[in-house]
């Protein structure tokens, strides 16, 4: 699963915003994260995962959406982004609160950090986010009203990844950062 959403151009959303389910990510074969987790937990829930999703908030309002899935008591991620460092997760954190935490880095960027995240089970919607044709809105903003918990990090810690990445984009503009010492747990 982790590496079809790889495989797919990333949904830069050129022609206006979309929030395809997983029948329009086929048709117009790019994906962004949140179209992504959508794809993710179409098909997984066919083979006996629970369509749960995790939504990371961010300081600058670009949050990161994954799929949530359990391998016995471990949990990871199915999840596509622009950035290598926001792809899946192996199932081998204790928690939740674990597993977004391994995000917290990689997410920093020129304005991005993790600051809280929320969990979504997709079944709880009344909106066919499986196989509709139509954009489904009504998943995004689920996931803005959802209660979600602060996830704290230090300023020091942010900075130090802030001024790696910013040194980063110097040397390499069109380059995407895979630096990251927790690289051995990405799908």
């Amino acid at each position: 699963m982790q590496r079809w959403l790889e495989s797919l151009p990333y949904n830069r959303e050129e022609h206006g915003e979309t929030l395809h389910t997983f029948r329009g990510v086929v048709r117009a074969n790019k994906v962004h994260c949140l179209e992504g987790a959508l794809c993710a937990a179409t098909i997984l829930e066919q083979h006996g995962y629970p369509p749960i999703l995790a939504d990371m908030e961010s300081q600058d309002d670009l949050d990161h959406v994954v799929l949530l899935f359990r391998r016995g008591s471990k949990y990871g991620t199915v999840a596509r982004s622009r950035d290598p460092g926001l792809h899946g997760r192996k199932p081998v954190f204790r928690s939740v609160r674990d597993l977004v935490f391994s995000y917290v880095d990689p997410f920093v960027d020129l304005t991005g950090r993790v600051e809280g995240y929320g969990v979504l089970d997709l079944r709880s919607l009344r909106v066919n986010w499986r196989l509709s044709t139509r954009n489904v809105w009504s998943v995004q903003e689920a996931l803005i009203r959802m209660p979600h918990r602060p996830l704290r990090t230090s300023d020091e810690r942010y900075e130090r990844w802030h001024e790696r990445y910013v040194r980063y984009k110097r040397r390499h503009p069109e380059g995407r950062p895979v630096f990251y010492p927790d690289r051995h747990r990405w799908l």
